[in-house]
């Protein structure tokens, strides 16, 4: 019984030795894969195609980039691919080292079905989704082999393409040794004339790295001097005017709201007022205005100190303003964008705000911070009143990480946005679709309303009463936008770290950039009207 248990084993050893020789070649492609580090690190140059789902009796189908890299091969891919059981599953795939001269490695990868388009039911453009994840899995399984250039199969999505791919092979090393650092590879388009899509591509990726960038960066290597000064740096070059306010100004302003917050820390605080102009000064702009704490430690509610690194990211939705404005400068849109920026840190002193302190903002109501954990509301509220008296606009947006209600109820999947337009609400989510960046409204009632204006000794409170913490938070804001078109947009479960269900093309244990596609093509949107 032994003998024959040694026979079986080593026929078993020798089955396992046979297919490993077999496979040499061959790297593993998920969306969740392992390369070889061993392989591929010479450098070179590499390429990224696609090949659709295998449908009923069909076999799976290159795009036609593929199929003429297989004709250039004398059919040896498509040889590999139906020897490694590649069957165009979305994301996944394998890598082929040493099959064409041209390119060191070739990462074949599923884009799914074929032809696919808007799904209602997803409010999502899943052609355009299944490329990105496509391009960005290919391009980061051949980053992971040391591959310096990458060529990048369009597959029908040039602009969409470049996104994941860009997106992908971001890394945030500024903090690693030399030697430590993951190369980013030069990317490029392959065997495609769409090279304004491309082009478009890349100048929302790089905005949405530029995001990710500024708030990835630990909390003292990003103080609100220093996020003035990156985005002094990212936008002046663009011809973007950028005024940057300082403490002074501010108190000659009358922010008091603003003070209360930043007053708790020993960093000034500073309001950025960004200004794009792309058609006639006299138009009115569109206003953002952006939460920038620049770390929140909940000042005397002090927050848990598990996980309280990643509160480095309250100013996330700031960076995504600041990513938004780049690339709308870089896509020469013609509208006026204006935003303004508040800037501080929250932190316990004897100098923090206390519980149950009473402010009174610009437009001459009192707020209650009995919370001081949420003090996003407060630091918004005199800028927001600002920008409006200053700048008049046709439209208000407000972008912030507020209550963990829409953190609890949407995870990773969407941002969560209030409006008292249906007009607006419907160009976000447009735009969402087609970023694969969704959004997704909330209730903006007059029940909210009343749980944060119903006080005895003030107008506002900052918490609210009830546990609605986002809907509050948004009912708060609405208060401060009397006229108006508005958006309010939460991100706080998909602007930082996200734990669940994390986007194919993005990476783990990073900040994420998110909206900033979703604000660009909003404001695309805004600019450029379908003509009906």
């Amino acid at each position: 019984m032994k003998h024959m248990r040694r026979q079986v084993f080593r026929s078993v050893m020798g089955l396992q030795r046979q297919q490993q020789q077999k496979q040499q070649s061959l790297q593993h492609l998920t969306v969740r894969f392992t390369c070889d580090e061993s392989k591929g690190k010479g450098g070179g140059k590499g390429l990224v195609v696609g090949i659709y789902r295998k449908e009923g009796n069909k076999d799976p189908k290159f795009t036609p980039s593929g199929e003429k890299l297989n004709d250039r091969t004398g059919g040896k891919l498509r040889q590999l691919v139906c020897e490694t059981g590649v069957n165009g599953s979305l994301g996944r795939g394998r890598v082929f080292n040493n099959i064409d001269p041209d390119f060191n490695a070739v990462a074949v990868v599923g884009v799914g079905i074929e032809g696919i388009g808007f799904n209602e039911l997803e409010m999502l453009d899943e052609g355009m989704e299944n490329v990105r994840v496509a391009a960005g899995i290919g391009a980061r399984s051949l980053q992971k082999q040391g591959v310096r250039s990458i060529s990048v199969d369009g597959m029908d999505y040039a602009e969409q393409a470049a996104e994941g791919a860009a997106l992908a092979v971001w890394r945030f090393n500024e903090n690693l040794a030399k030697k430590k650092r993951l190369p980013v590879p030069h990317l490029e388009l392959y065997d495609s004339h769409d090279l304004d899509g491309w082009t478009r591509g890349m100048f929302k990726a790089e905005s949405q790295n530029l995001a990710r960038r500024l708030s990835d960066a630990p909390a003292n290597c990003m103080t609100p001097t220093m996020f003035a000064q990156a985005t002094v740096d990212a936008l002046c070059p663009c011809g973007i005017t950028v005024e940057v306010r300082t403490m002074d100004w501010i108190e000659i302003q009358r922010m008091h709201a603003f003070l209360m917050i930043a007053k708790g820390s020993c960093e000034p605080p500073v309001l950025l007022e960004i200004s794009y102009c792309g058609t006639a000064p006299e138009d009115k702009p569109i206003l953002f205005v952006g939460k920038g704490i620049t770390f929140n430690s909940g000042g005397i509610n002090l927050r848990r100190c598990k996980g309280m690194d990643e509160y480095r990211g309250s100013m996330s939705a700031a960076a995504a303003i600041i990513g938004m404005m780049r690339c709308i400068a870089a896509l020469s849109l013609p509208i006026n964008v204006t935003c303004v920026i508040p800037l501080c840190e929250n932190m316990p002193s004897g100098m923090s705000v206390k519980p149950g302190d009473v402010v009174t903002m610009l437009n001459a109501r009192s707020m209650a911070v009995r919370d001081v954990d949420k003090a996003g509301v407060v630091v918004l509220a005199d800028p927001l009143i600002y920008g409006q008296t200053t700048y008049k606009p046709r439209l208000v947006v407000d972008v912030a990480t507020l209550g963990r209600g829409v953190q609890k109820a949407y995870g990773g999947g969407a941002s969560g946005i209030f409006s008292n337009s249906h007009y607006v609400w419907k160009q976000f989510q447009k735009a969402g679709s087609l970023t694969g960046d969704r959004m997704w409204r909330m209730p903006l009632w007059k029940y909210y309303r009343n749980q944060v204006t119903d006080e005895t000794g003030y107008d506002l409170s900052n918490d609210g009463r009830g546990l609605a913490s986002s809907c509050l938070a948004a009912a708060i804001l609405h208060e401060l936008v009397p006229c108006a078109d508005w958006a309010h947009i939460d991100t706080r479960g998909t602007g930082m770290l996200t734990t669940y269900g994390l986007i194919p093309y993005l990476t783990a244990g990073y900040m994420t950039g998110r909206p900033t596609r979703t604000l660009t093509q909003f404001v695309y949107q805004m600019a450029c009207p379908e003509i009906k």
